[in-house]
């Protein structure tokens, strides 16, 4: 980060970036999969499988290939078939099959061209041949209907009697078949879609289908398909079955029949419900909607970017205003909240709505605003770990930083090691110095103190002029801490050697320091008003380490019965005496610490 920036402008830098990169995944269409997916679930997951009771198909199964003969069958196979149907009273029959090209047994055709003529209710579908057959995608204007640069129809002979109908799928960028052409215009006229032109024969209105709203990019009278039943919750019949009769006719009568290809790997297709579904199935899905009356509209892409932006706006701000648990599960909850509220809405409405954009959107929003909420936040302990680290022990400074709980003013009672020393010698030395030199001389004092104190895992309570406080086993816990604090005196007792040599020959003036240490139970805590804060421990113990301090001599620490049968396997003591405290009943024995001994902690790693 550049010097100079502040923190409101890397905020308002880092959300244009946010925002940036979500113009990015919105207009490039990286989304589509997630997108595609959902929309897959919604339909997947809100089927009836009960189609209309009216449609039937009759299946060109593997069975009925070995029983009728190899394929491609005689044309009067179809013939015989229409007579059985509509025989039955059968309301209208579609063959999904290609009958483009003359057979090589020209009777065969005529007999069914005989057949066909008889009747007005029979589709047979041509194929529209597009701008590039191998393009799925197809350039229109907004508006207009799909437009065929010539339509390859069944043999003239058949075609004059039956009702015309197209059977191109329309395929998704990604080879799943989610839409349908209901009208393609050519050379030839409008053709209506397969399911569409059967509808029509059974006499269903369909002028609602013939005036859909334009779906974004698409054609004119483009229809999103209501997959509303997989292959064989349709009612199927093998050919061969109704060929030799073994059908009742009252199956047919007043239904709709679907003749086409059930056998593995012939006439396939990926839909949203079934990845190799034969696709007369799929008209028998169109057909089945269009029964029904069903139409599946995509929600007004206005809304959805409206979405899209309260929802970055709502996480993108909420990041800041609550802590990151909450933050996250607020997130969290957001996200659910538009799955289901998406799923619901499309399953009672049959309404679209595309949330991808806004949660792709929201989380990024979220997840780049944590960054740099993580980022300050760190920053910011950091400098308080630094700034106060100076002043009281980096372990409390960084319970504090970490702590998302204002401070709490009390106590607890607990058995601490006191260590209180006082500089002898300060005020004449202080006489010759300027009041600079003072403070400079205090400060080399004190970083002593400080690094032996801290490197001990000491907590420097105060600095009350020449003298300082120090707790041992406060705010943490520190095992084996009367050994700490005596070893911190000792410590500092060597390194004052230097000290007074430096000072006898540059002022003529002898200093030297004095060490009480006692260990005890006291109240240690947060002590003060809402207003002042000081940690700090009080209590008779901490009275008494006072008490031994003042009665040291120059250069000796001074050390409690208590402090002493913690630490004497550890230290060479001399026994100092007995000393009557002020508000004590009982004189206070206290010991002398003279060395170290070499012994190894096994409590707590240094």
């Amino acid at each position: 980060m550049k010097k100079g920036w502040s923190k409101t402008g890397v905020i308002a830098a880092g959300n244009v970036v946010i925002v940036l990169l979500c113009i990015v995944l919105l207009t490039t269409g990286a989304l589509k999969v997630l997108s595609d997916s959902l929309y897959n679930f919604n339909v997947t997951q809100t089927m009836t499988q009960a189609p209309h009771e009216d449609i039937v198909v009759i299946g060109i199964d593997s069975a009925s290939i070995r029983e009728v003969g190899p394929y491609p069958w005689d044309r009067k196979v179809y013939a015989e078939l229409i007579k059985q149907l509509e025989s039955a009273g059968v309301k209208a029959i579609g063959f999904d099959i290609e009958l483009y090209s003359e057979s090589d047994k020209p009777e065969s055709d005529r007999a069914l061209a005989d057949e066909l003529a008889k009747h007005n209710n029979i589709v047979i579908p041509s194929h529209a041949n597009l701008e590039n057959q191998f393009d799925r995608s197809m350039k229109v204007k907004a508006g207009e209907l799909l437009t065929a640069r010539s339509i390859t129809e069944p043999i003239p002979s058949f075609r004059r009697s039956v009702g015309k109908s197209h059977i191109n799928a329309a395929y998704d960028s990604d080879g799943v078949i989610r839409s349908n052409w209901l009208q393609i215009n050519s050379p030839q006229g409008v053709y209506p879609s397969f399911g569409l032109a059967m509808a029509q024969l059974a006499g269903v209105d369909v002028s609602r289908y013939l005036n859909l709203p334009l779906l974004d990019g698409r054609p004119k009278s483009e229809m999103l398909i209501r997959w509303d039943a997989k292959e064989f919750d349709f009612e199927t019949i093998p050919f061969a079955k109704v060929l030799k009769g073994g059908v009742s006719p009252q199956t047919f009568k007043d239904r709709l029949v679907l003749v086409g290809y059930t056998a593995p790997g012939s006439d396939e297709g990926v839909t949203p419900v079934e990845k190799h579904m034969h696709l007369v199935y799929a008209h028998a899905n169109i057909l089945n909607q269009i029964l029904k009356q069903q139409v599946v509209l995509p929600v007004d892409k206005r809304i959805e970017f409206g979405l899209t932006l309260l929802v970055v706006l709502l996480l993108g701000w909420i990041t800041w205003r609550l802590r990151a648990i909450s933050g996250a599960v607020f997130a969290i909850g957001v996200v659910v909240l538009l799955f289901v509220g998406q799923y619901g809405y499309f399953a009672a409405t049959s309404k679209y709505l595309d949330i991808v954009d806004a949660v792709a959107c929201g989380l990024l929003a979220y997840s780049g605003n944590l960054s740099m909420k993580t980022y300050f936040e760190t920053k910011q302990k950091n400098y308080i770990t630094k700034q106060f680290g100076r002043y009281i022990s980096p372990d409390l400074v960084k319970e504090i930083a970490s702590s998302e709980q204002e401070i709490q003013l009390g106590g607890i009672s607990k058995e601490l090691t006191i260590l209180f020393l006082d500089v002898r010698g300060f005020t004449p030395l202080s006489e010759k110095l300027k009041p600079e030199e003072v403070v400079d001389f205090l400060n080399m004092m004190f970083n002593l103190i400080t690094e032996r104190a801290l490197e001990n895992h000491g907590t420097i309570d105060k600095f009350i002029g020449d003298a300082a406080m120090i707790l041992y086993n406060a705010p943490l816990d520190v095992p084996d801490h009367p050994y700490y604090a005596v070893k911190t005196a000792y410590e500092i007792q060597q390194g004052m050697e230097n000290v007074r040599a430096e000072v006898l020959e540059k002022y003529g003036v002898s200093i030297s320091i004095g060490i009480g240490i006692n260990t005890g139970d006291v109240v240690v805590g947060n002590i003060g008003s809402y207003l002042r804060v000081d940690y700090t421990a009080i209590g008779d113990n901490v009275n008494t380490a006072a008490r031994i301090e003042s009665n040291t001599l120059p250069n000796q620490i001074l050390v409690s019965e208590a402090t002493y049968e913690l630490t004497k396997y550890a230290f060479d003591y001399q026994f100092a005496g007995e000393k009557l405290m002020k508000g004590k009943s009982v004189p206070l024995k206290l010991f002398e610490v003279l060395g170290m001994k070499d012994v190894h902690l096994p409590n707590f790693v240094e």
